[in-house]
């Protein structure tokens, strides 16, 4: 896992690569959190689509709103970048929609996008 500092309009954001999944159940998600947390001390976050387990993407697994909600209960931002035509669900397609909608949590297809939307 690689950890690069953005900033936009004074805000730092936390750009996290690496070729492995990160994100596989909510404690996996959690500690992902409080290492970037920790040593960036930032509160915004931008991950691959790829750092998700695919469960993630099926919200039948309630596994999104799982971890999406902890990351608003303890104030961090997120937005995650990745194609996600792939995915057929119209429930996850809504979901996609209400969450890019918010102020918390994006998904986009760019870097660009995801640091607008965190910088804001």
């Amino acid at each position: 896992m690689n950890i690069e500092i953005i900033t936009n309009n004074g805000k730092q954001i936390a750009r996290v690569t690496g070729t492995e999944v990160l994100v596989t159940d909510t404690q996996s998600a959690l500690d992902l959190m409080a290492s970037v947390k920790y040593e960036t001390e930032c509160t915004s976050m931008i991950l691959d689509k790829e750092a998700f387990c695919e469960d993630f993407f099926k919200l039948s697994t309630c596994l999104a709103g799982e971890i999406l909600q902890k990351y608003i209960n303890y104030g961090v931002k997120i937005a995650v970048i990745g194609d996600y035509s792939c995915y057929t669900s119209k429930p996850l397609h809504d979901f996609i929609y209400e969450c890019n909608h918010g102020k918390d949590i994006c998904f986009v297809g760019s870097l660009g996008e995801a640091v607008s939307f965190l910088g804001r």
